[in-house]
């Protein structure tokens, strides 16, 4: 110790004497350094205590599992040793059991041995009845090679049949929205129905089974030869129940009628059927098709009417038996019918029967036949085609003829006077000829309510009588209740009658014009100047026309102030939302009533005749008429003196005469047209307020937009239709009629969902904006009221291969954007790679040569920003949204750098060639051009994927799973039945069951979409449907039918 303090005195000294190292601090340091070790070891202690209590705890845990499995194998152990004990009995009643199938088995083979002897005696007899079923299968084979010659020459010098048009915004927001019902009648789609079909329409005994019974009855040309009610069947005398339910869907209903072999066998039911002689001395039996309940298909029954009640059998020998239904008739019953010259629909209280006959000639026998049932006599051809003119007065009265009354419902239309059961029907009772037929009012003031009390029909003297008595036919007495009304039919069938001048019948206003009218207009007559028929400051006191009900003339004078004011506020800026609305409102009613329209065009006549000049009231008076005269026209010879007055003040060197000449072309267009639907839409009521329409042939102007986002602004008047306006837009833009090019215009919705509706070619253009104005109105009240303006949208509806001959650039460049849209929208299968091409190709064309940075740049590696934004904007536009949904920032920077290789690639081709290549590329799909629909199949239907893509194109109906792979397709000569099921799409096909049998299926589908997607699946489908029955070539809508 002595010598180490020595040393480090030593060593201190010399440290010290060298001035470097302080011992004393470099001490205590290492002192802090060796209590810092001595804590670290003492946790370090700590630590490795609890785990050596942990590592205990586990040793514990593993020895009782380990006790625990032991007791396990023991266990296991004694069971397997008493399974052991008796494996003899397990082995004798295997071996037993193994002794009762061989029985089983040998037992089968002898049921099968016989079953083949049976099978060799049914192949002899059907043997024989092959040779008869060669010469049936010979005649149909020469009738179907008959009908389509004879089918080809009539659709070569016919147009397609016009269809119910469903103007946009039906009923406003899809409200009450129907969806037709067309079936298959001779390879043409015929309505059937203009409303969804219900599952009791139709409906019978014969209906009742089940639908899985349905769906797998089978017609195997091997028994068409036995069809009940076929020629061979009623030879042999067989029953409809004694053939399996399969028979039941007909052969096309001619095809009875090629020879006289196949003609309907009422003549030969007495040799084969005990009824016979009872049977033909019923008023009406024969063949009709009906259509089933469940499965929508033809069902070929034989009806008999008998005691006012209709029965129907499955064939003329089971009349013995119980009918498969009935129809009791009675007043309430009514007839339609149907589009097709064969088909009709029997109404009843409880049911509605579709029905169709053989040929026009049996229709109109059955109808006429239920016709007398109903006491209703058919009228003639021309007075079906003048009942669908817009009438001049209608309502209800009893007619009394030969001393018999009847309360009927009466509408004169021209010169003719038509009477009605129901105010609904379509045919009339009966009709009079009014041109120089008498009309007087009976004088019954003598008269008393004694002698209409005994009289017993509940008249009274109250009520006023009219006499009508045409040329060379017995007089007609009219009863009818009020005198408004008397007054209004008297002056109109007056007027019908042509003898007014002679007569002093209604207003005095009236009468005036009918004078005008008699000296023929006579621009120097006096009657112009009358005080009548010229302006006045005082209010009106009464109507200037005659109307039938007070209420109509009380109508009338509101009708009158509110033209007031209309006339005499100035239009300012402040309050022409005030002139509108009172525009609105006043033509509104007139077309809610139209007994006022006459009234309106008397009160704006004269409130601008011999009016004092350089007047801002005459001026908004003549503005308010040319506003009118777009709308609806005057009826009788109202027309003639508004004709006459335009033409005495028309005049281009006035502001009124240049109204007036604009109110004259207004006139002529909607003579040709025909008049509006609903009242004048915002822009309309603004343009004539803010410039003078004289100045413009084509007042109006709306932008129609594109899909590539441009837009052609187009110009239309009050009367034009799309179709008009489409021709003008086509001219415009270099592109094809649309009935060529497969386009047409869409509207966007007033909702803003997304939903679009394609317009009808006889739709105008005025009444599309007015009635997407109000539905808009009615969903947001004052929220857009005059900031949003409907869009009108043209693109392309029908896809035909025919149609790629012939494009133009046009045509094939905004078939490109749309068909892009679909892939951006899922709704085209494309995988990623693919995607991208497309992409490229599209970013081709629309920006033109992808400008990036030069590579010898070493700090440009990157995009730059403005090139990085254009990249992103592509993908946004043109790449699937699924694809991109989840990608993070790096996943889009790689596909953007991946887009941008791919669209350097296409540097230098023009745009036309990048449309080429991608039109080339899409076409290779074999669904191109088809609509897509998203739809869930309902438990009826047999597609047993939940939710499934519906595709319609020129070829039939498709059914892909949701990955778009193909399902199941039909094509449309398998569809019988197609339209609405209630809220539902229905399909209703015909399919081969066995590839090589030629056994048939028939099959009902139902598919749950919204309402107004079943309506655009349905628009859709039609017109290709009956596309596929012409022959000689491609026909499309005629001239851009819409969704």
């Amino acid at each position: 110790m002595a010598d180490v303090l020595e040393s480090g005195r030593a060593g201190a000294g010399s440290v010290v004497g060298a001035g470097s190292v302080d011992w004393q601090k470099r001490c205590v340091a290492l002192e802090m350094q060796l209590l810092r070790f001595r804590l670290q070891a003492g946790k370090i202690r700590e630590l490795l205590a609890e785990k050596m209590q942990e590592l205990e705890l586990r040793v514990t845990e593993s020895d009782q599992r380990a006790e625990r499995a032991k007791k396990q194998i023991h266990v296991m152990e004694e069971k397997l040793k008493y399974a052991n004990v008796q494996p003899s009995e397990s082995e004798n009643s295997v071996f037993r059991r193994y002794q009762d199938l061989t029985n089983q088995v040998q037992e089968k083979d002898a049921v099968i041995k016989r079953l083949e002897v049976q099978l060799e005696k049914q192949i002899l007899v059907r043997a024989q009845e092959a040779k008869i079923i060669e010469e049936k299968a010979a005649k149909i084979k020469d009738w179907v090679t008959f009908k389509l010659r004879e089918v080809s020459v009539a659709r070569i010098h016919s147009l397609l049949p016009q269809y119910p048009a469903a103007g946009p915004f039906t009923h406003l927001i899809y409200k009450n929205i129907t969806v037709p019902v067309y079936t298959t009648l001779k390879g043409k789609a015929t309505q059937i129905s203009s409303v969804p079909l219900h599952d009791d329409d139709s409906g019978s005994e014969d209906d009742s089974g089940s639908l899985a019974s349905l769906r797998t009855s089978t017609l195997g040309p091997e028994r068409k030869g036995s069809t009940p009610g076929s020629p061979r069947a009623v030879k042999r005398g067989v029953s409809m129940s004694s053939i399996s339910s399969e028979s039941d869907y007909a052969i096309p209903p001619d095809a009875y009628s090629l020879e006289s072999d196949y003609s309907e066998p009422e003549h030969k039911v007495q040799r084969t059927s005990s009824y016979s002689c009872e049977s033909l001395r019923e008023p009406k039996s024969g063949y009709l098709l009906k259509m089933g309940s469940q499965v929508k298909a033809w069902k070929r029954r034989w009806f008999i009417l008998r005691n006012g009640e209709i029965f129907y059998y499955k064939s003329p020998s089971d009349v013995i038996r119980k009918p498969q239904g009935q129809m009791e008739l009675n007043s309430s019953c009514r007839i339609a019918r149907g589009e097709g010259a064969q088909t009709f629909q029997l109404i009843t209280e409880k049911k509605t029967f579709f029905l169709t006959a053989d040929s026009p000639n049996i229709l109109e026998e059955w109808i006429r036949v239920l016709q007398n049932i109903f006491k209703v006599q058919a009228s003639s051809p021309i007075a079906m085609e003048t009942t669908t003119a817009k009438p001049t007065v209608r309502g209800w009265l009893t007619k009394v003829k030969h001393g018999h009354s009847k309360l009927v419902w009466c509408s004169l239309v021209s010169k003719v006077f038509y009477y009605y059961r129901n105010q609904d029907d379509k045919l009339p009772l009966g009709q009079l000829r009014m041109r120089e037929a008498v009309v007087e009012e009976v004088d019954r003031s003598c008269d008393s309510d004694e002698d209409y009390e005994a009289g017993g029909r509940g008249f009274l003297s109250s009520h006023c009588t009219l006499v009508v008595h045409p040329r060379e036919q017995s007089p007609t007495y009219l009863l009818i209740g009020t005198k408004q009304e008397k007054d209004t039919w008297l002056y109109h069938l007056t007027v019908a009658a042509g003898s007014s001048a002679s007569f002093k019948v209604g207003t005095e206003y009236e009468q005036l014009v009918g004078n005008l009218l008699d000296v023929e207009g006579d621009p120097d007559s006096a009657l112009w100047r009358s005080e009548s028929l010229c302006f006045c400051k005082d209010g009106l006191r009464s109507p200037l026309t005659t109307l039938p009900s007070e209420a109509l003339q009380t109508e009338a004078l509101k009708l009158f102030k509110s033209c007031q004011l209309f006339i005499n506020v100035l239009v300012e800026s402040p309050s022409i939302d005030y002139h509108m609305s009172l525009a609105q409102n006043a033509l509104q009613v007139c077309l809610t009533h139209p007994e006022l329209q006459n009234e309106m065009y008397c009160q704006l006549i004269k409130q601008t005749n011999r009016r004092t000049p350089h007047n801002s009231s005459l001026t908004q008076c003549w503005q308010l008429l040319a506003v009118c005269v777009a709308l609806f026209l005057p009826q009788q010879h109202f027309l003639w003196y508004l004709r006459q007055y335009l033409q005495r003040h028309a005049d281009p060197r006035s502001e009124v005469g240049k109204y007036a000449v604009y109110c004259q072309r207004s006139v002529e267009r909607t003579l040709q047209n025909g008049e509006r639907e609903a009242k004048p839409s915002r822009m309309e009521v603004l343009s004539i307020l803010l410039r003078n329409p004289y100045h413009h042939s084509l007042p109006f102007s709306i932008p129609v937009h594109f899909m590539n986002i441009t837009y052609q602004v187009v110009g239309f008047d009050g009367s034009t239709t799309v179709d008009e306006f489409l021709s003008t837009l086509t001219q415009r833009v270099g592109m094809r009629k649309p009935h060529l090019s497969g386009f047409a215009l869409f509207t966007d919705d007033p909702s803003a969902r997304d939903l679009e509706h394609c317009l009808q070619p006889s739709v105008k253009i005025c009444d599309v904006i007015s009635k997407w104005e109000q539905a808009l109105k009615e969903l947001h009240p004052g929220k857009y009221e005059g900031t949003r303006i409907v869009r009108l949208m043209y693109k392309s509806r029908l896809c035909f291969r025919a149609q790629a001959k012939g494009e133009t650039e046009r045509e094939r460049l905004l078939l490109t954007y749309q068909v892009n849209d679909e892939v951006h929208q899922g709704h085209f299968p494309v995988n990623k790679e693919l995607a991208l091409e497309v992409a490229a190709l599209m970013a081709q064309v629309e920006y033109g040569d992808l400008d990036r940075p030069a590579p010898s740049c070493a700090s440009c590696s990157s995009p730059q920003p403005k090139t990085q934004q254009i990249l992103l904007q592509a993908l946004g536009r043109f790449y699937p949204k699924h694809y991109k949904q989840d990608c993070s920032m790096d996943q889009l920077r790689h596909l953007s750098e991946r887009l941008a290789t791919k669209w350097s690639v296409l540097r230098g081709c023009s745009a036309s060639e990048c449309v080429r290549i991608y039109l080339t590329v899409a076409r290779k799909w074999p669904l191109f051009g088809a609509k897509l629909f998203h739809a869930k199949p309902l438990p009826l239907s047999s597609v047993e994927q939940s939710q499934v893509w519906l595709a319609v194109n020129e070829d039939g109906l498709c059914v892909l799973d949701y990955t778009m792979h193909l399902l199941v397709t039909y094509s449309y000569q398998s569809v019988i039945t197609f339209g609405g099921c209630r809220d539902d799409l229905m399909v209703v096909v015909s399919q081969t069951k066995e590839q090589g049998g030629g056994k048939k299926s028939v099959e009902k589908l139902v598919f749950a979409l919204p309402k107004p997607k079943v309506y655009i699946v349905f628009s859709v489908a039609k017109p290709k449907a009956i596309e596929m029955f012409n022959v000689g070539g491609l026909y499309l809508w005629p001239s851009a039918n819409g969704q």
